[in-house]
């Protein structure tokens, strides 16, 4: 019998255990519905005995950092808050790693750790859509992308949650065939196993139900635009309609202003980046357009109810 295909988790401190549950859960099945032992898993963590994720449970775990077993997959699996998890221990396990035989991955938002450690460079990768902002602030040289992950690089990514059970059924399909890949995905009861390049986030037009093309356009050029934001006269003629039709478009589908919803994007942008990288306010004031670290405080702290500088010393 062929020998089975042995996958290595290591658990950084609030990972999440959605995207836990969607990597181990298929490899389970696929033994479970195959009869034999096509996969076995083991969990690291760094103190070598349990592993926390986001939502307070507690894992035990199988090693440690200065144990992990020989293996032909290892995915780094991390979670919120995942600038402060970023060890020593954790990078030299990943580099030691990379010189060994295993395949490395990165769930949800582990591909910030893969970069830190300098791995991503040139690559395609994916990540949680929460932390495109911030990752492509510090790590420009990586080629991220929008989709649920990305199994073609040396480095397979996954952007977290289900999209977890995307790539781990991938996987299968690859070593094992379709036909097993899509019985696994019954078993699930999972019946919209998507592609590497299904988006992550609903689209515009299914989130707000809106077929209008001039809408969708209009959002488009302000999501291209927070840099240096356009007035809604300019995005107006720019997609052919009157900026007063502009006005009845954004009343109607998203019962707002489109000034509103653009300094609404920025803000979001904005927020992103005070808690995922290490800027400082005026950065990132004239990143998100703002004409004067004063005004983006201003308008900042009407929209969360705290200002940039405090909430910028509330993370870590």
């Amino acid at each position: 019998m062929k020998k089975p295909e042995h996958f290595a988790f290591v658990l950084v401190p609030e990972f999440t255990h959605i995207a836990f549950s969607c990597a181990i859960e298929p490899l389970r099945i696929a033994n479970l519905v195959s009869g034999e032992e096509l996969y076995k898993w083991s969990l690291i963590s760094e103190n070598g005995e349990t592993a926390t994720c986001s939502n307070d449970i507690v894992t035990v775990v199988h090693h440690g950092y200065d144990s992990v077993p020989e293996c032909d997959r290892l995915f780094i699996l991390s979670g919120i808050n995942v600038q402060n998890h970023v060890s020593q221990p954790l990078l030299n396990l990943i580099r030691k790693a990379r010189v060994s035989k295993a395949k490395l991955g990165a769930l949800c938002s582990a591909a910030f750790i893969m970069a830190k450690a300098g791995l991503l460079d040139g690559k395609r990768a994916a990540i949680h859509w929460d932390f495109h902002d911030g990752f492509m602030e510090d790590f420009p040289e990586v080629s991220l992308v929008s989709s649920v992950f990305v199994a073609d690089e040396s480095i397979v990514t996954a952007s977290g949650g289900t999209a977890t059970a995307d790539l781990m059924i991938h996987l299968i399909a690859e070593q094992h065939g379709n036909e097993l890949a899509v019985a696994v995905a019954d078993q699930m009861v999972y019946n919209a196993v998507r592609e590497s390049s299904a988006e992550q986030r609903v689209s515009l037009q299914s989130r707000h139900g809106m077929r209008n093309p001039h809408l969708v356009k209009a959002i488009q050029m302000m999501n291209e635009n927070i840099e240096a934001p356009q007035s809604p006269a300019l995005i107006a003629e720019e997609i052919g309609i009157s900026t007063r039709q502009l006005e009845r478009l954004f009343g109607r589908y998203l019962n707002c202003s489109p000034k509103k919803y653009y300094v609404d994007l920025r803000l979001q942008k904005a927020r992103n980046l005070l808690v995922q990288t290490d800027q400082s306010v005026t950065e990132i004031a004239l990143a998100c357009g703002f004409e004067s670290p004063g005004h983006f405080s201003r308008v900042y702290r009407s929209k969360f109810g705290i200002t940039p500088t405090t909430q910028k010393s509330t993370i870590g």
